[in-house]
């Protein structure tokens, strides 16, 4: 069984913030999963054969984004 997510980051005030985030992380996308900006948003695709897989992606995925926003946010003081 196939199974998929999306993840939108939609603000368009920080558009800006969000495309350096999602352009941070995409070096450590997976064969499974593919990141895409685009209309005042920031979608990652996900897809895996196990729901483990996915909810430890996903895990991963949105610690790594706090991470970034967090020094983006220093960075900009």
């Amino acid at each position: 069984m196939k199974i998929s997510t999306t993840i939108e980051f939609k603000d368009e005030g920080a558009m800006q913030i969000a495309k350096k985030i999602a352009n941070s992380l995409a070096p450590d996308n997976l064969t499974n999963m593919r990141t895409e900006v685009k209309n005042g948003s920031v979608c990652i695709h996900i897809s895996t054969e196990k729901i483990t897989s996915l909810i430890a992606t996903v895990d991963d995925l949105l610690m790594n984004a706090k991470i970034a926003e967090e020094i983006a946010e220093k960075l900009k003081e």
